[in-house]
């Protein structure tokens, strides 16, 4: 009989259970769920018919899944105009915005000026003040713009987009705020040897600089893509009917019955393929959100 050479140290040890960590993840997967109710609920009313969504009783699961109201979602109304629209004017919004907001925080990083410091605590100050505060003087402004260019060039469908081209050449405070606190950070000793080579400033931005905050730029842009996709407010305010935007569309009155009556499972439907946009882009982009953010930085 052979025994074994294994002494009882080298035996293997049982694996304890670590029941903190058990603990902690199973809080974490039940308050997943819990935040995930809502979007269930979403996905479930989706599909149920108009008649179930209007019964005293609490019925979860429909009772025949009606799939055609996906079909319907895009039948009913223009979805292709209005979706066409909402791209539109979010990758304009978002161009330029991150155009601006980029160049607008290299200049309070690294260009000396007269007042720079003080410029820049209005634009921090800017960023405190909630958009509900301008709202109607900037109804006012736009609307008075409008006029003035239906004046002068006439009537046209572009017209309605000026308020978000304004809005971006204008760059947004919180977005020059990240990119200050990002090129504050970035090393000046890279700079002072292309100045010594000879380099201009714009040489500089273009070739040094935004080669190096990709990152940034990808994030400044997601986030102001989603700004605009998941806005309403404005599009009532500014667009006409053919202009508008999808999340106008569904938020309103985008698809009612005859009578004129909202036919709330197609608007829940609709709202599902509206949401898939910022979930794949999200999807596909988180890491430059994460990184980006990041990497901005707080200090300076």
């Amino acid at each position: 009989m052979q025994l074994s050479t294994r002494s009882p140290q080298t035996q293997t040890q049982p694996r304890r259970i670590d029941w903190s960590s058990v603990g902690l993840h199973t809080f974490l997967i039940i308050l997943a769920f819990i935040v995930s109710i809502p979007v269930i609920w979403l996905l479930l009313s989706s599909v149920k018919a108009e008649s179930d969504l209007v019964t005293e009783s609490l019925q979860i699961l429909p009772a025949v899944f009606q799939w055609d109201n996906y079909v319907k979602v895009f039948t009913e109304i223009s979805f292709g105009r209005f979706f066409r629209n909402s791209i539109f004017l979010s990758l304009v919004f978002a161009s330029l915005t991150v155009i601006t907001s980029c160049m607008a925080g290299y200049a309070f990083a690294r260009i000396p000026a007269f007042g720079r410091v003080q410029l820049f605590a209005i634009v921090v100050g800017l960023i405190l003040i909630p958009a509900g505060v301008y709202i109607i003087p900037q109804f006012i402004l736009f609307t008075l713009l409008r006029r003035a260019l239906i004046d002068l060039i006439g009537v046209s469908d572009l017209l309605d987009y000026v308020p978000w081209i304004l809005l971006g050449l204008g760059a947004s405070p919180f977005h020059i705020f990240l990119f200050r606190q990002f090129f504050m950070s970035f090393p000046k000793e890279l700079e002072e040897a292309a100045e010594i080579d000879g380099a201009s400033i714009y040489r500089i931005f273009l070739q040094i600089i935004l080669p190096n905050a990709v990152t940034l730029i990808a994030t400044s842009f997601i986030l102001n893509f989603m700004f605009v996709w998941g806005d309403f407010i404005m599009p009532i305010l500014y667009l006409s009917d053919r202009t508008t935007t999808l999340a106008a569309v569904l938020s309103g009155a985008g698809y009612t019955n005859p009578q004129g009556y909202p036919i709330v499972s197609l608007k829940l439907a609709g709202s599902v393929v509206y949401m898939l946009v910022p979930v794949v882009i999200f999807f596909f982009t988180q890491r430059y959100i994460m990184r980006g953010v990041v990497t901005s930085g707080l200090k300076g």
